[in-house]
């Protein structure tokens, strides 16, 4: 991790919060997702769940974590993908 000194500094984790927020918004303005509790509740989970795997790989401080948790990330990035297409 010698490049960053945490992850706050890694962009992919900026842009991760970015969008935890805007789908956040998201599920509060849109009736039809804001009715939809379960709905609702899964996206804002899976938007959180990447910055957070970001965040625990970061501090997992080996390399091999870090690639670990970015494919939990990815995972959580899939889930949100596959929902806005419902």
């Amino acid at each position: 991790m010698a490049k960053y000194s945490s992850f706050e500094e890694m962009e992919v984790y900026q842009k991760a919060l970015e969008f935890g927020v805007k789908v956040y918004k998201l599920t509060l303005t849109n009736q039809q997702i804001a009715k939809d509790f379960g709905l609702k509740d899964q996206l804002q989970r899976a938007a959180l769940s990447i910055s957070n795997n970001i965040a625990e790989g970061f501090e997992r401080e080996t390399k091999k974590e870090l690639i670990r948790f970015l494919y939990f990330s990815k995972g959580s990035a899939g889930e949100c993908r596959n929902m806005f297409n419902f």
